[in-house]
C-alpha cells in the first residue's frame, strides 16, 4: 500500500506524543527530527522535507501547541493542514473546452503506464456521462498502438488509429473523427522515450500545436520513486503542462514522491492509480490523502466508492430484506461488492486506524475467506440459501464436505448470518415504529445504540465488528440501513 512505511514511522511518533501531558520545544524538536527521518525514507524530496519540518516546528511551539490542553492532537492537526498543504489543499479538477471535443493529451516516459492510463481515464469520464473517444498517436513503440485497442475494448471506448503514419496527422483526424461520431472527449496517447529528449519535446510539441488539447497530463511512475522530482521538473522546463497523474501508487511502500511534485513544479496531481483495474484511477484529493497518511482514515472514499454502485434495483433489495430477513444470497452478494469495492485491505487502508490494525496482524489480510465462505454457501441448496434457518446438523455436515471446509468453518459463517439477520429484524421493527409515528418501543428508548454486525470474513481477519453506531430515531434508522446497502453492495 502507498506510504504504509511513512504512515507507520509518523503514527510511531505521535504515540509517543500522546503518551505526554505536555510538551516542551525539546519534545517538540525530537518529534521533528523523528517526522524528517520519515519523509527522507520514504523518498521525499530533501529540500520539501527541509521546508515542510520548518514550517511545522514553527507553528508546532508556539502557544497554540504549548498551551493547549491536548497538545499533541495540536501537533498532528499542525502537521495534517502542512500536508495537504504542502499536496495541494484541494482537488484541482480537469477543465473543459467550450467546443467538442474537449482534448487531453497523455504524455510521459515508456514504462509509466501512459497506454493504459488514458484507458483509465476515458473509463473514468465514461462514468460521468462523457463518450470518449481514444487516439493511438504513439508509433514508436511495438504493439503500442494494439495495447490501446486491447484496453480500449476492455472499457469499451473506441480508439482512433491510423497505422505509423505522422502522430500529428493521426491527431487532427481523430479530432475530426470525434466530431463526427459525437465523441465530447478525445484522449490522445503519445509516444513515450526511455528518457526526456530533444525529440520528444518536439513531436510533443507539433501535435500540441495541431490539436490545441484543453489539458495536457504528464503521468509518472509511483515507483520511480524520489527520481520522480527529476523527471517532471526537467519535462516542465521544456514544455508547459497542466496536471500530473501518478500511476502504481498502490505498488510503492513509500509513495514520497507523490508528496514532492506540487512543491516542486507547482502543477498540482490530478490523478493517482491505485491498482491495475480499469477502475483503479481516482481523482487526487490532497486532504484525504493527508488523513490516510496519517492514520485518520478517508471514511469519505469508502462513501463515495459505495455510492457509484447504489441504484434503484439494491434499493428494493434492502427494502426486501426488511420485510422478508436477510438471506444466503445476500450475504454472497456482500462480499462480492466488498472484493469489488478493492477488497478489506483497501477498504481498512482508507478507515481511521484501519492501516494500523493491517500492521499488527502482519500486514496480511486473508481474501482468501470471502472465497471459502462464497464456496460454502454455494454449497447449499436454493431453499437453505433463502432460508438458513432449516440448516441443522445433518445439513451443515452435508455442506462442509461440499465446500472442502471443516463444520466449524461453516458454523462461523451461520453465526454471521445470524447476527445480520437479528439486526435486519431490529430495522423492521423501528420501520414499523416510524410507520406507526415514531412510537417508543418496548423499552421506552429511541435512538438506542446498534452494533454493526460482522462483515463476513471480517471476523475470520481477526478484525471483528465494525464498532458501534448510533441511530437517531426511526427515520435516520432506515437512511442507515439505505447507507449500508449502498457501501457493501455493488453493481452487478
Amino acid at each position: 500500500m502507498a506510504f504504509e512505511g511513512l504512515s507507520e514511522k509518523l503514527n510511531a511518533t505521535f504515540k509517543h506524543l500522546r503518551g505526554k501531558g505536555r510538551l516542551t520545544e525539546e519534545d517538540i524538536k525530537l518529534a521533528m527530527r523523528e517526522v524528517r527521518m520519515a519523509l527522507l525514507e520514504a523518498d521525499v524530496s530533501y529540500k520539501v522535507v527541509k521546508d515542510f519540518v520548518a514550517r511545522v516546528s514553527e507553528r508546532a511551539v508556539g502557544a497554540e501547541v504549548l498551551d493547549s490542553l491536548t497538545p499533541a492532537q495540536q501537533v498532528i492537526k499542525i502537521v495534517n493542514e502542512e500536508m495537504t498543504a504542502l499536496m495541494g489543499t484541494e482537488n484541482a479538477r480537469l477543465t473543459w473546452s467550450p467546443s467538442v471535443p474537449t482534448i487531453y493529451m497523455l504524455c510521459g516516459l515508456q514504462g509509466a503506464g501512459k497506454t493504459t492510463m488514458a484507458a483509465k481515464l476515458a473509463n473514468y469520464l465514461q462514468k460521468t456521462g462523457k463518450k470518449p473517444l481514444l487516439a493511438a498517436c504513439d508509433i514508436y513503440r511495438p504493439a503500442a498502438i494494439r495495447q490501446l485497442q486491447v484496453v480500449g475494448q476492455q472499457v469499451n471506448v473506441p480508439v482512433y488509429e491510423h497505422g505509423t503514419q505522422d502522430p500529428v496527422k493521426t491527431a487532427l483526424e481523430a479530432v475530426e473523427h470525434a466530431r463526427s461520431y459525437g465523441r465530447d472527449v478525445l484522449i490522445i496517447d503519445t509516444a513515450g522515450r526511455l528518457h526526456i529528449d530533444t525529440e520528444l519535446m518536439e513531436e510533443l510539441r507539433r501535435v500540441k500545436a495541431a490539436v490545441k488539447p484543453q489539458e495536457i497530463l504528464f503521468v509518472v511512475d509511483a515507483m520511480t520513486g524520489q527520481d520522480i522530482v527529476n523527471v517532471v521538473s526537467t519535462f516542465a522546463e521544456r514544455t508547459d503542462f497542466d496536471g500530473v497523474i501518478i500511476s502504481k501508487l498502490d505498488g510503492d511502500a513509500r509513495g514520497g514522491g507523490a508528496l514532492s511534485v506540487r512543491q516542486v513544479t507547482g502543477k498540482p496531481i490530478k490523478f493517482v492509480s491505485m491498482g491495475e483495474k480499469p477502475d483503479s484511477l481516482e481523482p487526487f484529493y490532497p486532504d484525504r490523502m493527508a488523513k490516510r497518511i496519517l492514520g485518520m482514515g478517508d471514511v469519505v472514499g469508502i462513501i463515495e466508492k459505495a455510492q457509484e454502485a447504489a441504484d434503484a434495483e439494491q434499493l428494493e433489495a434492502a427494502e426486501r430484506m426488511l420485510r422478508e430477513g436477510f438471506t444466503m444470497n445476500d450475504m454472497l452478494d456482500q462480499m462480492k461488492a466488498v472484493k469489488k469495492m478493492g477488497g478489506m485491505k483497501g477498504i481498512l487502508g482508507m478507515l481511521p486506524g484501519g492501516q494500523r490494525a493491517i500492521n499488527q496482524m502482519g500486514g496480511n489480510l486473508d481474501e482468501g475467506i470471502f472465497d471459502k465462505n462464497e464456496a460454502i454457501i454455494m454449497s447449499m441448496t436454493k431453499e437453505e440459501r433463502l432460508r438458513p434457518s432449516i440448516i441443522n446438523g445433518q445439513r451443515r455436515a452435508r455442506i462442509a464436505k461440499g465446500a472442502g471446509v471443516t463444520p466449524t468453518e461453516v458454523n462461523s459463517l451461520m453465526k454471521q448470518w445470524g447476527e445480520m439477520n437479528k439486526m435486519m429484524g431490529r430495522m423492521r421493527t423501528m420501520a414499523n415504529q416510524a410507520q406507526a409515528g415514531g412510537k417508543k418501543g418496548k423499552k421506552g428508548k429511541k435512538g438506542k445504540k446498534m452494533r454493526m454486525p460482522n462483515i463476513p470474513g471480517l471476523d475470520a481477519m481477526g478484525l471483528g465488528g465494525m464498532g458501534g453506531l448510533g441511530t437517531g430515531g426511526p427515520k435516520s434508522d432506515m437512511d442507515l440501513l439505505r447507507q449500508m446497502e449502498a457501501q457493501m453492495r455493488n453493481k452487478k
